[in-house]
């Protein structure tokens, strides 16, 4: 007797991800590899005298096929301009999105390459270059279909999804009351700010989806793209201390600035941003609970630890929120 299936990706079988993938004319030898992704599953799939290519499938119920559709003529149109970006391939007919049973799921090329070095000067000024050029092209037009990313979705939501299904009781006063400050700084921060462009971006731009060959950056992983101000694409390079922040967002705005010029102002949304994605961090992981993958990566969030130390830790970026100072360029 079948056994119940518990989550859609419970059905994605080894034979089921080969026979899709087969289903496009490829030849499989039975070789597969999972990559690093909770969001999606992705597969390094090995075929008979040819280079392994790459197999996403995509979550069920995330994404319209609509909204997938525009991520994936976004990254052709990068790619038409030259930039360096792994774009989905396309069967003789076009098609970059493919069904088989309950599954979407497309397929890309395999591309090697390492994290960009931070504390590089040289490889900042590069990556300011390519998202100055990368911006150019993602202001053209704006997306129809995917989303905005507004504090409404990735904070007042987010906190309250989490507030209902998963912090302690016992924390749950201290949490809201933290959470709903924390809010009215970022709104704050943001309504200080007025208004500023939106425009197509990569949205998900931290080192793990850029991959560093050939003295360039080769950006994967368009998942997560949205219309958002441009600085979005830009703090979540930064890290270390205050200080060397400064130094790294110094040099990628040199970059930058060869082929765009960036607003300023755009600054002092960088800690409100860097908020918003720590609260939505945490809705993300609860609201993909019932994913078996998910218990099995994050052990730790159902847990009064969690809770503890994310208190915690909201209390200091609210420290740094209520500073908001613009770095020293």
């Amino acid at each position: 007797m079948d056994q119940p299936v518990s989550h859609p990706f419970d059905a994605l079988s080894p034979d089921v991800l080969l026979d899709a993938v087969e289903s496009l004319g490829y030849v499989t030898d039975g070789r597969l590899l999972a990559l690093n992704s909770y969001e999606n599953r992705v597969w390094q799939v090995g075929l008979e005298d040819q280079t392994p290519i790459i197999a996403k499938f995509y979550r069920p119920q995330r994404w319209s096929e609509a909204q997938i559709l525009e991520e994936h003529a976004f990254s052709f149109e990068l790619v038409e301009h030259e930039m360096p970006v792994v774009a989905p391939l396309r069967n003789e007919a076009g098609d970059s999105l493919f069904r088989h049973g309950d599954f979407r799921f497309a397929l890309y090329p395999r591309k090697g390459g390492h994290a960009p070095e931070l504390a590089n000067p040289d490889h900042l000024l590069i990556l300011g270059r390519f998202l100055g050029r990368l911006h150019n092209i993602g202001a053209i037009r704006p997306f129809e279909h995917r989303p905005t990313l507004t504090s409404q979705e990735f904070g007042h939501e987010a906190v309250a999804y989490v507030s209902e299904h998963f912090v302690p009781s016992d924390l749950k006063t201290s949490f809201d009351s933290l959470a709903r400050d924390l809010l009215q700084a970022v709104d704050a921060v943001i309504a200080s700010v007025g208004p500023v462009q939106r425009l197509r971006v990569h949205g998900d731009c931290h080192v793990g989806n850029v991959l560093w060959r050939d003295n360039a950056p080769h950006f994967i992983d368009l998942d997560d793209a949205r219309m958002a101000p441009a600085v979005q694409d830009i703090w979540m390079l930064l890290s270390g201390e205050r200080d060397q922040q400064a130094r790294q967002l110094a040099e990628i705005l040199e970059g930058y600035e060869e082929f765009r010029d960036f607003q300023n102002i755009e600054l002092r949304l960088i800690d409100a941003l860097r908020t918003l994605r720590m609260l939505h961090f945490s809705a993300w992981i609860a609201r993909r609970w019932d994913d078996p993958a998910f218990p099995k990566a994050f052990p730790w969030f159902d847990s009064p630890r969690y809770w503890g130390e994310q208190i915690l830790t909201l209390r200091n970026q609210m420290a740094e929120l209520n500073e908001h100072p613009l770095p020293r360029l």
